[in-house]
């Protein structure tokens, strides 16, 4: 490759362009933050990373043995993130596969593994976006999970309180409609209702952990719990109790249901939860689903790249030919840059603030196609992603991490071509 990465770079790099695990490396992130220091068998204790896990999409970790080793690994999701993880060697061969062996949703295993590279893939079990953390540990290093054979908690006391008892709150029961005392809209179809704009109700998950609603006509609507303080969850179940749909962390701690193909009428009910604080007020919003307002919703959240005639603000950077940088102000919403690749390469891609935000960075081709995702890179809270790519256009979301949060961000963008033989 011509032109001289650092250290750090040249790991991110070599991963990026590794074929190991029958090529799904070469989306993978070293679990120690550089190759070197990913050896699990040299470790003093174990690796471990947080991961944004995309809508249908898996974050990669990396590790190696040079030596045979037990090893304990393990995927734990934030609030009610369900990972599963798959293992993989080498040659690309699956060595194992879990789902909820860790308990409370989260995924572990435990086996002996020979000397070589592995790669470790955490996914959504449902496919929905999740952030969650992977670590990889010797057996005698420290679990993440408490394991799905952990023994129950002994029964609560009686005399305990029922403002401090964990039922009182009513939040793991199931909804009853025949029992619920409070609805959106005061009771009034919201059907009618959403007519005259969204229909917003605020409340701790203490005082109503049940909000119900009717609908006389088919309605497709979006549903949305908000305050991070809270870290809310929802669901919603229709009148029979039967489940339609859940969602925790839809972008940074709030959630949101998107239900696109219209409910029909009848009495619905909404589960409120608070994962954080069950005494911060949610607001719960009701409102027409809106096919272009959820498109623009997965642009500013780098879950899609946004088209390039026009109709959305990127920023064209032109031709990356050696080295291009570009000072972008970034806030929680993604920021779009592209740029064009005359020919075939590396490209390595940082976002920079010295550890004064913590920018995520996301890349596409022009077809759509996720190529790479990265936040955190070698123990900080900057980006790099690095990815094989040919002649074409390609675009590159940056966000800060965390409702509000905003930061100068220096783009540096690197293309690496092959070096031609000598004649």
């Amino acid at each position: 490759m011509g032109g001289a990465l650092p250290a750090a770079a040249q790991d991110q790099a070599l991963a990026a362009d590794a074929t190991f695990c029958g090529g799904l490396s070469a989306n993978g992130q070293w679990l120690g933050g550089t190759e070197s220091a990913s050896d699990l068998a040299a470790a003093n204790a174990h690796l471990e990373q947080m991961a944004l896990v995309l809508q249908n999409n898996e974050y990669v970790g990396l590790f190696s043995l040079s030596a045979p080793a037990a090893v304990r690994l393990e995927a734990q999701g934030r609030g009610s993130g369900d990972p599963a993880i798959d293992l993989y060697d080498e040659g690309g061969a699956v060595v194992l596969s879990d789902d909820d062996s860790g308990g409370d949703g989260a995924a572990r295993a435990e086996t002996e593994l020979q000397p070589g590279r592995y790669c470790l893939a955490m996914r959504s079990y449902d496919g929905s976006p999740m952030t969650g953390f992977v670590r990889v540990g010797r057996t005698e290093h420290e679990a993440l999970t408490t394991g799905a054979d952990t023994p129950a908690a002994p029964p609560t006391d009686p005399a305990m309180p029922p403002a401090e008892d964990p039922d009182a709150t009513g939040l793991d029961a199931a909804c009853d409609p025949a029992t619920l005392s409070t609805f959106l809209g005061e009771g009034e179809p919201l059907d009618r209702l959403l007519a005259n704009g969204p229909v917003t109700a605020t409340a701790t998950a203490n005082e109503v952990p049940f909000w119900g609603f009717r609908l006389e006509t088919p309605a497709a609507l979006s549903i949305t719990a908000e305050n991070p303080d809270a870290d809310p969850s929802i669901t919603i179940t229709d009148e029979f109790g039967g489940y339609l749909a859940d969602n925790d962390d839809w972008d940074g701690l709030n959630s949101r249901i998107d239900l696109s193909a219209p409910l029909q009428p009848g009495s619905y009910c909404l589960q409120v939860n608070a994962l954080a604080d069950t005494a911060q007020p949610i607001t719960v919003t009701v409102a027409p689903f809106d096919v272009q307002a959820a498109q623009i919703g997965l642009y500013e959240r780098g879950e899609a790249s946004p088209p390039l005639d026009g109709s959305y603000p990127v920023t064209a950077l032109g031709p990356v030919d050696g080295r291009l940088r570009q000072d972008v102000r970034t806030d929680d919403t993604a920021a779009w840059l592209s740029f064009e690749v005359g020919q075939p390469g590396l490209i390595v891609i940082e976002a920079v603030t010295n550890n004064l935000g913590d920018p995520s960075l996301v890349l596409f081709d022009e077809v759509g196609r996720q190529i790479a995702f990265n936040d955190d890179n070698g123990g900080s809270y900057d980006a790099l992603v690095a990815a094989r790519v040919m002649p074409g256009t390609y675009l590159v979301g940056v966000r800060q991490f965390g409702d509000g949060a905003q930061a100068l961000t220096r783009m540096l963008l690197e293309l690496y071509v092959p070096t031609q033989p000598a004649p």
